[in-house]
């Protein structure tokens, strides 16, 4: 049987390969989104980030951020020079529109103290174990749990 050279078996993949990197150039500014992502929150401060993300460079590259509503497109519209200058790119542009879905953990080490109202509805939940070490234990994760609820902001 006769073995095929490279070039038959995959001479097609060439003309593909030309679609492909035809396909990338039409989104090439697209490509420095990651790197602009990753420095979204600290060009623009946690409050900002949670209301307004990064959604796509235009042709003319400037950075179209959604927002969580017309008020926050507003108001950061009136920042947009300055962030440009951040991001190191020509012009932002804000419009609401969808943000991304994140569930932020508490920063490491803001434990907030359980009030005395915490501590009574957990020795309240703990009351009916018997064991007074694990009722301890219990009692003090569920006022640490209420006090740590308490302290996250909403978003």
């Amino acid at each position: 049987m006769a073995r095929r050279s490279e070039r038959e078996r995959f001479g097609g993949l060439d003309r593909l390969g030309a679609d492909v990197r035809a396909e990338l150039d039409r989104h090439g500014a697209q490509a420095g989104m990651v790197e602009l992502l990753d420095r979204w929150p600290a060009a623009v401060g946690a409050e900002i980030a949670r209301r307004a993300w990064p959604a796509r460079f235009a042709r003319d590259g400037s950075l179209h951020v959604n927002t969580a509503d017309s008020v926050w497109a507003f108001e950061l519209g009136q920042q947009g020079d300055e962030i440009a200058a951040r991001l190191g790119v020509p012009r932002v542009r804000f419009a609401p529109g969808p943000l991304p879905e994140r569930a932020e953990a508490p920063a490491v080490g803001s434990t907030a103290e359980p009030s005395p109202a915490d501590l009574a509805e957990a020795r309240l939940a703990a009351a009916g174990i018997a064991d007074p070490e694990l009722r301890e234990i219990v009692q003090r994760a569920a006022s640490l749990g209420l006090a740590q609820s308490r302290s996250i902001p909403p978003v």
